[in-house]
């Protein structure tokens, strides 16, 4: 793979050594100014001139300036895109277009260090955590390679006058609006089907987070990717994200972040008739029964809660617990959390910052209401990084929570638990269906009886038995009730990217009635 670690494009250059000399306190000065408006296989800035502060949540210093686009840019990038899509992209074969996925992969792999460093700049979490997101990243390319050429369409059986089959056709022009959390993962999971089905692609990450996300673009450019299949608008969603959803070059839109920008992607597109696929909030909850394995359900606890500081969509952020096992769980979960670390990304601590200031506040705020409406506190409750440079916020455990409070009914997206406990199946089912969200949820229990009839119950679009994040990029996720439509990843990924076309043959000389 020696052939992808130099690149002649001074932008991708640029930005994979940027990690280098911004991660900690005291780097160059001033911050440098990126182009990030990435269209027809070039970087550029936004026709405004415009920018913006990408700020590390470690330090609170700004990691770059980047390009504020908006709907001049979002014009640029979809007549990019649209050409891209009449012209040579549309004309390769599914396996031409699998073995370039294939070489971005590669290249990825390559390059893996320096893409995790600029994320870790970029979003404050351990190192660690971001060498894991870019090997999810690097599977995901080459999943959806090996998906290219496997999409195939069906025959009917009309009878013998006929032949009645279905083409498999790709959307055209997608737009993937991605959240801060895991900016690069979140972006590959759904351009790497959309490019393997034959659409082409623009990327509006959140503006957090946007500097792994054009690298990719770049990446994907110095591997041969025709210019145009994958662009880049970096910017604010009022701005460059609405003008994308909206531009009528533009066929299917997804979405991954919050409820309340889902609704207002998912009515946009809607007015257009554009397919939309949605991922948007969870208040996950975990149930845990009396007969489980304590140490396991801890462990799925741990990992659940605590990823990423909790910035996940997925989190467990709902620990119900069966009376009989209450206690034992809550003495070991608890002797765990204190032991975890929060510290700085670059020190690969068990967990970083909240991404920004603003975030930061959210999830204080729910904590300090909480705390006011009685809920007891177990763990943390703090924000003793406040003490320091950095959004930090520690492992925090409440018990006894107010069902009103924001805890309990919002997605708090952060390091924090609330506990509640439960007498039998129905209760327990009763308080994790309780909520309009319907994301993800858990199941500990030896029985799998009980396993089996309680997942069916749960309103939700994953259910985990005895684990917590189980599966791959061949798992399809996705949510129900507020939480979302459709599906992501596995082969349910690449067809939200194609369209069915029938065609049917009347053959001369056979009745037609």
């Amino acid at each position: 793979m020696g052939e992808y670690t130099a690149f002649p494009r001074s932008d991708l250059r640029a930005l994979l050594q940027l990690a280098q000399s911004r991660m900690v306190p005291g780097g160059a000065e001033p911050p440098p100014e990126i182009p990030t408006i990435f269209a027809g296989g070039l970087a550029r800035h936004s026709v405004s001139g415009r920018m913006f502060d990408t700020i590390n949540p470690s330090t609170e210093t700004v990691a770059a300036r980047v390009s504020r686009g908006n709907t001049d840019d979002a014009k640029i990038a979809a007549e990019s895109a649209r050409s891209s899509f009449e012209g040579s992209w549309r004309h390769m074969t599914p396996e031409e277009r699998g073995g370039l996925l294939s070489h971005l992969a590669a290249a990825l792999e390559a390059n893996a260090e320096s893409f995790a460093a600029l994320e870790t700049l970029d979003t404050g979490k351990p190192i660690g955590s971001s060498r894991g997101d870019i090997s999810g990243a690097i599977a995901t390319l080459r999943y959806n390679a090996g998906a290219a050429d496997k999409m195939e369409g069906i025959t009917v059986p009309l009878g013998n006058g006929f032949v009645d089959f279905t083409e498999l056709e790709p959307l055209g022009v997608t737009t993937h609006i991605t959240p801060w959390n895991f900016p690069l993962g979140m972006a590959v999971r759904s351009v790497a089907p959309a490019l393997a089905a034959g659409c082409t692609t623009i990327i509006k990450p959140a503006e957090q987070s946007p500097l792994t996300t054009v690298a990719f673009a770049e990446l994907a450019a110095c591997v041969g990717f025709p210019p145009g299949a994958v662009n880049v608008v970096t910017g604010f969603g009022e701005e460059a994200g609405v003008a994308l959803v909206e531009h009528p070059l533009v066929d299917g839109v997804t979405f991954t972040g919050s409820v309340e920008t889902g609704r207002l992607v998912g009515a946009s597109a809607g007015r257009a008739i554009k397919p939309v696929v949605l991922e948007l909030g969870g208040k996950n909850p975990m149930l845990v029964f009396d007969d489980a394995d304590t140490g396991r359900a801890v462990d799925s606890a741990m990992e659940g809660a605590f990823d990423n500081c909790g910035q996940v969509c997925s989190s467990v952020s709902r620990l119900l617990l069966q009376r009989g096992i209450r206690d034992e769980f809550l003495s070991r979960f608890l002797h765990r959390a204190r032991k975890l670390k929060v510290a700085p990304g670059i020190e690969d601590a068990d967990l970083g910052p909240l991404i920004s200031e603003a975030h930061f506040g959210k999830v204080a705020g729910h904590i300090e209401d909480a705390i006011q409406k009685g809920a007891k506190l177990l763990l943390g409750g703090n924000s003793s990084g406040r003490k320091r440079k950095g959004y930090f916020v520690g492992p925090t455990v409440f018990d006894e929570v107010d069902p009103a409070s924001a805890l309990v009914r919002e997605e708090t997206f952060g390091p924090v638990v609330a506990v509640s406990a439960f007498t039998d199946e129905d209760e327990a089912i009763r308080i994790a269906n309780g909520l309009s969200y319907g994301l993800a949820a858990g199941v500990h229990t030896s029985c799998m009886d009980r396993a089996f009839r309680v997942a069916r119950k749960l309103d939700a679009g994953t259910v985990w038995i005895n684990g917590w994040f189980i599966g791959g990029v061949q798992a399809p996720t996705g949510g129900v009730k507020d939480s979302g439509i459709g599906r992501e990843r596995g082969l349910e990924g690449v067809r939200n990217y194609l369209r069915i076309k029938n065609i049917g043959i009347a053959i001369a000389g056979n009745a037609t009635g």
